[in-house]
């Protein structure tokens, strides 16, 4: 456990308006072996954004943290943005942190404790903002879950491989899933933490209600891995 380091990812285009709550809820974490590296996508170069997260956490962090801001002006696409950042990452575990969402206090060192036997590590988790409930989610040991079902792991709670960490920016917006499921079909290990420590808001803008998130490109990507 003492020997697991984590690159923590998050990028942004929209919703930078709880970018200062998304940092925090990392600076509270119990578990500080982790770097930060964020990627300001879709705006243009040395926008306001990129220079307003970079002042931010340096306040916020001043020298404790390594932390990367990249000015991904002429990348388009989250999954696009995530592979370009994927390449900064100094350490074998990535974690995803969508701006808009945070995380409890014990999020990383909960997860951790299963990184020996997993390759995916979610934890549990609660809607809030414009929906407040807690999805249903399979609890525990899911490698033997039908991931056909519906997607299992939240984007914003997992840890997972950096070797494993691809995404396909012709599924962007339902680009975690595509890849649970390719990593599935591959027999790799998944795990979920029965508590609730990751935050997921909902609201206007969210990936929740975007327009790609349709049930014909959630088809598409199970005819992938059938």
């Amino acid at each position: 456990m003492s020997d697991v380091y984590v690159s923590i990812l998050i990028p942004i285009y929209n919703g930078f308006e709880y970018f200062t709550s998304c940092i925090e809820s990392i600076k509270m974490q119990d578990y500080n072996k982790y770097e930060i590296i964020i990627g300001i996508n879709g705006h243009i170069q040395n926008s306001e954004i990129y220079n307003s997260a970079i002042s931010i956490t340096k306040n916020m962090f001043e020298n404790d943290i390594n932390i990367i801001v990249l000015d991904l002006h002429e990348i388009k696409g989250k999954s696009n943005a995530l592979n370009k950042m994927i390449k900064h990452a100094n350490h074998n575990w990535i974690c995803l942190l969508d701006v808009d969402d945070f995380w409890m206090p014990t999020k990383l060192s909960s997860q951790i404790k299963y990184t020996d036997n997993f390759d995916v590590i979610g934890t549990n988790c609660k809607y809030f903002g414009d929906l407040d409930i807690s999805p249903k989610l399979p609890i525990g040991n899911i490698s033997g879950f039908n991931f056909f079902q519906y997607n299992p792991i939240i984007n914003s709670s997992c840890m997972i491989k950096k070797d494993l960490s691809y995404w396909d920016q012709q599924v962007d917006g339902v680009e975690d899933y595509d890849l649970w499921l390719k990593l599935r079909k591959q027999n790799k290990k998944f795990y979920n933490v029965k508590d609730i420590l990751t935050m997921h808001r909902i609201h206007k803008d969210s990936a929740f209600n975007s327009n790609k998130c349709t049930q014909l490109l959630v088809n598409i990507i199970k005819n992938r891995y059938k």
